[in-house]
């Protein structure tokens, strides 16, 4: 009888470490820390952090800048495209880039505003 209940519990436990394994694999790449820098700001170019929880295909988070921070509105992480939608009092910020090798690097667009940024995730534990 003990060994049968030892077999279970085995079971169980293997179980929820799959399932956590699977949970965290469901974070995608695009979660984390991310130093960026924008160009083509009337202010000049601006570094400015991203810090993002990839679930599936959504993308929440945070965005700081020297102006200013602000919550995602809504993002999008679909075929290694990450677009980000950011409504502030100053503006609505449309953010757009290709991941790659772990990196971004893409456009980004404010009423008649444009320029291209790019990005790279902080190792896990830096910061």
């Amino acid at each position: 009888m003990n060994r049968k209940r030892i077999l279970i519990l085995i079971g169980i436990a293997t179980f929820i470490a799959a399932g956590w394994a699977m949970a965290k694999d469901k974070e995608g790449p695009i979660t984390g820390t991310w130093e960026c820098q924008a160009k083509g700001s009337p202010q000049g170019d601006m570094d400015f952090t991203l810090y993002l929880q990839q679930n599936q295909e959504d993308v929440d988070g945070n965005v700081y800048s020297p102006i200013g921070s602000a919550r995602i509105t809504s993002g999008t992480f679909k075929n290694d495209t990450l677009e980000i939608h950011i409504d502030t009092e100053e503006g609505n910020y449309l953010l757009i880039a290709k991941f790659d090798k772990g990196a971004l690097s893409g456009t980004w667009s404010k009423d008649s505003d444009k320029g291209t940024w790019t990005g790279k995730k902080q190792a896990s534990g830096s910061r």
